[in-house]
């Protein structure tokens, strides 16, 4: 058994305010036993404007928001998963990065979210391009780890199945999917997707999420959660800053892998 925890926040555009709650709870987490704590997306900021980001946008390896991931993983002795954070990219724009830590405080993986946020949603009045000042990553990307593999992705990838499935053929036996949904789909597609994701790998799925309202007026669904390979939530949250906690039993994937064998049983 891997003690996880998953990190919920309603981040605003302190950076100073934000780091310091998500240590506040990081601290939780380590005090309940956990080796591993998921952060959400942009844990660090979440600014008025979305072009704010790239003002805060730090090169790979170097940065106060790395140095504080570095630091509270050395100082709560636990392996962490930060969310996302804006890494600078090509031609002015940013990558959103989810970067996970050892125990140590050394990076041991980076991933650069691959599907961007561009859409409409009639039902809300709501209009988002993250395209306007965001870069796509390009690589799928899994990391070795005691919990197992870990295969990393951001909030509106969750709608592209076929991420999952390469990372679960690639040996990943735990999806990070950190995410600030929207009020509107969260409450519409939030929970099935992540059920889906999990069931159809058979793996688990700790989902850190942003909820409440941030100072761009966005509304975030909240509802973190962590599900096991048989789609079943074993810990969630709806509002409000907090830390849920379980117990992956890493036994269960295997054993459902081998009795329930879906991944062999692939035709294209």
């Amino acid at each position: 058994m891997h003690r996880v925890a998953a990190l919920q926040l309603c981040s605003g555009d302190n950076v100073a305010l934000n780091l310091e709650t998500c240590d506040r709870l990081l601290a939780e987490a380590a005090q309940a036993g956990c080796t591993m704590a998921f952060l959400p997306e942009n844990f660090a900021f979440f600014g008025r404007h979305d072009q704010d980001k790239l003002a805060i946008a730090e090169v790979e390896g170097s940065g106060p928001v790395q140095d504080f991931l570095s630091s509270a993983a050395r100082r709560h002795r636990m392996a962490l998963v930060a969310g996302s954070l804006p890494l600078v990219g090509d031609e002015g724009r940013c990558y959103g990065a989810s970067m996970l830590f050892d125990a140590s405080g050394s990076s041991r993986a980076v991933y650069r979210k691959m599907h961007l946020f561009d859409v409409d949603i009639a039902a809300g009045g709501e209009r988002y391009r993250e395209s306007a000042y965001c870069t796509p990553g390009d690589d799928v990307v899994t990391v070795p780890h005691a919990v197992g593999v870990v295969g990393l992705s951001i909030c509106y990838d969750l709608r592209f199945p076929e991420l999952y499935r390469q990372m679960a053929v690639a040996g990943a036996s735990l999806f990070s999917i950190p995410a600030a949904f929207t009020e509107t789909t969260g409450q519409a597609h939030w929970e099935i997707l992540l059920r889906a994701r999990a069931v159809e790998n058979l793996a688990w799925v700790v989902a850190a999420a942003q909820y409440g309202q941030h100072p761009n007026g966005r509304r975030t669904w909240g509802h973190s959660m962590i599900i096991d390979p048989w789609g079943r939530i074993v810990a969630m949250q709806e509002s409000g800053d907090g830390v849920i906690v379980a117990d992956l039993d890493t036994e269960l994937t295997a054993r459902l892998r081998r009795d329930f064998p879906v991944l062999n049983h692939r035709r294209l």
